[in-house]
């Protein structure tokens, strides 16, 4: 991982990076070894947490999250007070109050990063994202946040060569699952729903921040199934994750969702949920 180089997720510039046993490296010394697991096989587990005025946002909430990936793949327990402390050394050597810090665990080697957000988020969150549906079989590892994440970068592939800007991942049987790094919502009348944990997809840490205030801006938040077929009719569609926060969909396959501009849910949900982090809302 180089100095300003794209950590995964493809949204973040790394600014600052600290490894437990070690304190602060430079940026772009390697910090995994060749025989680790993490590279060999893929066996390592991750976070990313938005950090708002210098302070991360729901870091316990991620770090829990963290410790139950690393159970699902097998992992030791991470030490959440070095997570912590690791997470507390690279938010201050990056120096800027908003940042995406990560969190990687290999099972001998941890390591955080804090990098500068991608501002183009904000030019995209205007226009709304155009999501092209991904057929998808997920496996064990569904619901664990592992660093087995090429099956994921192969969808957005897919999508961006249909001209689209992200995945939008689909069970065989039409159900509607989750993007390759966001949750999904989609709003009928005032209310939104977003498929059930049950089913094999990430609990989003901002997933259950929109739980929380979805009420305050006039919602109902609930679970629910949502088949492919019927995405055209829904009022409107949009994704949540810790980078990315709220983001409208305008588009899914070409057809227009929501009459084919940002809709009322996620211009309210994203005020409300950067107002709860204690910042001014960037719409």
């Amino acid at each position: 991982m180089g100095e300003g180089a794209t950590a995964p997720g493809g949204d973040v510039n790394v600014l600052a990076t600290a490894v437990a046993g070690r304190g602060l490296v430079p940026p772009h010394e390697p910090v995994f070894a060749a025989d680790d697991e993490a590279l060999l096989r893929g066996r390592a587990v991750f976070e990313t947490a938005r950090v708002y005025g210098g302070r991360p946002f729901r870091l316990a909430a991620h770090l829990e999250r963290l410790r139950l990936s690393a159970a699902r793949v097998r992992l030791p327990e991470p030490d959440a007070v070095e997570c912590a402390r690791l997470v507390a050394l690279v938010v201050e050597a990056a120096g800027e109050p908003e940042l995406a810090v990560r969190l990687y665990w290999t099972g001998t080697t941890l390591v955080a990063t804090a990098g500068a957000v991608a501002p183009e988020l904000e030019e995209l969150r205007a226009r709304g994202l155009r999501l092209a549906t991904v057929p998808w079989s997920a496996g064990m590892l569904a619901g664990a946040k592992s660093t087995s994440y090429a099956e994921n970068m192969a969808a957005q592939d897919v999508a961006a060569a249909r001209d689209a800007d992200d995945a939008l991942l689909v069970a065989l049987d039409g159900t509607v699952l989750e993007a390759p790094t966001a949750n999904v919502w989609w709003r009928e009348g005032s209310r939104i729903s977003t498929p059930p944990l049950a089913l094999p997809v990430l609990a989003g840490v901002t997933r259950a921040v929109l739980f929380e205030i979805a009420p305050s801006v006039g919602y109902d938040a609930v679970e629910g199934v949502l088949t492919a077929a019927r995405l055209a009719e829904v009022d409107e569609l949009f994704l949540s994750s810790s980078i990315r926060e709220v983001m409208p969909v305008v588009s899914v396959d070409g057809v227009a969702v929501g009459g084919g501009a940002p809709g009322t849910a996620a211009i309210a949900l994203q005020q409300a949920l950067r107002s709860v982090a204690g910042v001014p809302s960037a719409q």
